[in-house]
C-alpha cells in the first residue's frame, strides 16, 4: 500500500513537534512504601519532523507504547524516547505523562488513615546528541494562613486551600514523596483527606500559628532545594485560592543555575 507519510513534501518547513497527545494509558510508578504503583496516565508523545517528509506515522507512537507495557515508568524514559527517534526516522523525540499518584496520609491527631492524590507529570525529551533532559513535577495542595490578617485582627485571620507546583531536574532518582513532603513542610498546614475534630483543631491551630504568604511558601521550598546536592534545576509556584479576595494571590522562583540533563 501507499505510504503517504513518507512521500516528498515540496514545502522545504521541518516541523519542531509532530505527534499524539492525551493518549490516556495504564503506567507503573515506583512507590517509596510499597514499591511500585499502578495508576492510569494521560500521555502526549512527539518527534521532530524532517523538511522532507510530508507526515509521521501516528500509529507508531501507541506501538511503542504497547511494547514497554507494563513498565513504563520513570527508569523507562530513555529508552522510550530512543525507540520513538529509531522507529520514527527522527533526530529528537519528547513525551509528557501526567498521572495521579496516591499517598496514605494519617491525620495529625486520630491517625485515621485516607488516600491523598497528587497530580504529578513526567517531562522527558532526547535529542539527536542522545542527551536526556527529564523534569518531575508535583502539585500539591496546601493550606495557608495570611500572616497580615492575623497581625491586624483581634479575632482569627483569614485562611485559604492553595497549591504548590514544584519541578525538578535532578542527578540521581528521586522520590515523589520527597518532593511532597518538602512542600507540605512548606506551607501553613499539611491538607489531609480525613479529619476528626481532634484534627480539625490541630490543623486549624497549626496553621494559625504559622502564617505565611505565597512568598514565604516558594522562598522556604526554594531555600530547601538550593541546600540539595542532587537537584541541578527547579521551579517552584505558589497559588493560594482567596477566601475574602476575588482574585488568587500567586508567587514562583526559578533557580538561576543553568539546568542540567535528569538521569
Amino acid at each position: 500500500m501507499k505510504d503517504i507519510q513518507n512521500q516528498r513534501d515540496f514545502r522545504n518547513i521541518p516541523v519542531d513537534k509532530v505527534g499524539i497527545k492525551d493518549l490516556r494509558y495504564p503506567i507503573t510508578v515506583l512507590d517509596r512504601n510499597n514499591g511500585f504503583q499502578h495508576t492510569i496516565a494521560s500521555i502526549n508523545m512527539y518527534v521532530n519532523l524532517p523538511e522532507r517528509y510530508k507526515g509521521t506515522h501516528m500509529s507508531r507512537f501507541v506501538e511503542l507504547l504497547h511494547l514497554f507495557r507494563p513498565e513504563i515508568s520513570l527508569k523507562k524514559i530513555a529508552d522510550i524516547l530512543e525507540q520513538m527517534k529509531e522507529h520514527l526516522n527522527a533526530a529528537s523525540a519528547h513525551i509528557e505523562i501526567t498521572f495521579p499518584y496516591f499517598i496514605e496520609k494519617k491525620a495529625p491527631i486520630s491517625n485515621s488513615l485516607g488516600l491523598m492524590d497528587y497530580t504529578c507529570r513526567i517531562i522527558g525529551s532526547s535529542g539527536p546528541d542522545g542527551r536526556l533532559d527529564l523534569v518531575l513535577e508535583v502539585i500539591v495542595p496546601i493550606s495557608s494562613v495570611c500572616p497580615c490578617s492575623k497581625e491586624i485582627s483581634t479575632q482569627g485571620a483569614h485562611n485559604q486551600r492553595g497549591e504548590v507546583r514544584l519541578s525538578t531536574r535532578f542527578k540521581k532518582f528521586i522520590w515523589i514523596e520527597d518532593m511532597v513532603e518538602l512542600v507540605e513542610k512548606s506551607a501553613s498546614c499539611e491538607v489531609y483527606s480525613v479529619l476528626k475534630r481532634v484534627d480539625e483543631k490541630y490543623v486549624t491551630e497549626q496553621g494559625f500559628s504559622n502564617p505565611k504568604f505565597v512568598e514565604d511558601i516558594v522562598r522556604d521550598v526554594a531555600e530547601k532545594l538550593k541546600k540539595d546536592e542532587n537537584v541541578t534545576w527547579f521551579s517552584v509556584s505558589a497559588e493560594n485560592f482567596e477566601s475574602i479576595h476575588n482574585h488568587n494571590a500567586y508567587a514562583s522562583i526559578a533557580s538561576s543555575q543553568k539546568p542540567e540533563a535528569g538521569s
